[in-house]
């Protein structure tokens, strides 16, 4: 779990990076910047929006030879040893990214690299290296009064509710390669940020595991569930298997399908399911691990519940008691109707 409200800003130096490609200039500032504590909160809002919003997929620095090759975690093992060298090694990043600046899609922007302490992560306190680009310029309108008139004046700025790039890098688990957070809005050149400039691959940890093992599960319950059954035991399917990871600290997979798996049929298609997608999400040889409940509630919210039908009527089933949909909700065929009907029992309705 992140908390990024305690987080202080210790040094920050501004840099500007152009399109080695088209010949532009990279401007490395001489000092680093002095800010007062308006600007202070202004860009920790704008640097933490982004990580706030998304889910914590951790990644760390990598090489094909060693992590020690790779030029930013270098970087960011200088700053955390000797914070005082923060502004010196932030031109050392800077001019990293103008070289893998050479795609003709990849816009300037300023730069900023930024030395954090207070960050608080899995409730430890730590110090952490903030690496941010701004791209996008917006018009804004400003006004100046000039004798009896008011004047509109066009400007071109950043957005501040929106970081184009970013990333931070927690002074933790360094033998391995850091814990790194990722943000990266343009699309347009994925590569360029996170695998060329920043060298990072997927954390492996029990967050990683837990969240690709519910979109594999997610995945089997609509390419085999679904077609083998219907859409109300594609639903009960998915409610028995987050409920099964909400209430283990633990997961071991023999255990898990004789659980969530009501039609035995359906477990030799599991396993061959995984043989064939496992290694889409990186669990083909995975059936062990620890299991992260900030990933099981995050999938809580996204996975459907929902059945729709095509007369215009929603079926929502309940996440927390699927019980209740198994015990009251029945699917049959009217004859009459040459149509499938669900007949819902209860008591009473509840006031909204």
């Amino acid at each position: 779990m992140l908390n990024l409200y305690p987080a202080q800003i210790e040094s920050v130096s501004l840099h500007r990076v152009g399109n080695k490609n088209k010949n532009e200039a990279i401007f490395l500032s001489a000092e680093p910047h002095t800010l007062n504590d308006e600007m202070a909160g202004l860009l920790k809002e704008y640097f933490f929006r982004p990580f706030r919003e998304k889910e914590e997929n951790y990644f760390k620095f990598s090489n094909e030879v060693d992590v020690e090759f790779n030029e930013v975690y270098k970087a960011v093992v200088e700053i955390f040893e000797d914070p005082s060298k923060a502004h010196a090694t932030s031109k050392k990043i800077t001019t990293h990214l103008y070289e893998q600046s050479n795609h003709p899609h990849i816009k300037s922007g300023e730069v900023y690299i930024v030395f954090f302490s207070d960050m608080v992560i899995d409730n430890k306190k730590t110090e952490a290296v903030g690496i941010f680009k701004s791209e996008l310029k917006h018009d804004f309108l400003q006004f100046e009064e000039r004798n009896q008139n008011l004047d509109i004046l066009i400007r071109q700025g950043i957005n501040t509710n929106k970081l184009d790039k970013g990333c931070l890098v927690f002074n933790q688990d360094k033998e391995e390669g850091y814990k790194v957070l990722s943000v990266d809005s343009n699309r347009y050149d994925a590569k360029y940020w996170l695998e060329n400039f920043l060298g990072l691959e997927p954390l492996t940890d029990e967050n990683f595991y837990t969240k690709n093992y519910l979109k594999f599960c997610q995945n089997f319950a609509k390419d085999v569930v679904l077609p083998a059954e219907d859409k109300q035991q594609e639903v009960l399917f998915m409610n028995r298997a987050v409920n099964h990871f909400a209430k283990n600290d633990a997961f071991e997979e023999s255990s898990f399908l004789n659980e969530v798996m009501e039609n035995p049929e359906l477990i030799p298609e599991f396993k061959h399911y995984k043989v064939e997608k496992g290694p889409k999400y990186s669990i083909e040889d995975v059936s062990n691990f620890d299991i992260a409940n900030k990933a099981v509630s995050d999938a809580r919210k996204k996975i459907k519940n929902v059945i729709n039908l095509d007369t215009n009527i929603q079926i929502k089933m309940d996440f927390i008691n699927p019980e209740s949909a198994e015990k009251f909700v029945e699917k049959g065929w009217d004859e009459e109707r040459q149509m499938y009907y669900y007949l819902v029992y209860f008591n009473k309705e509840q006031k909204s």
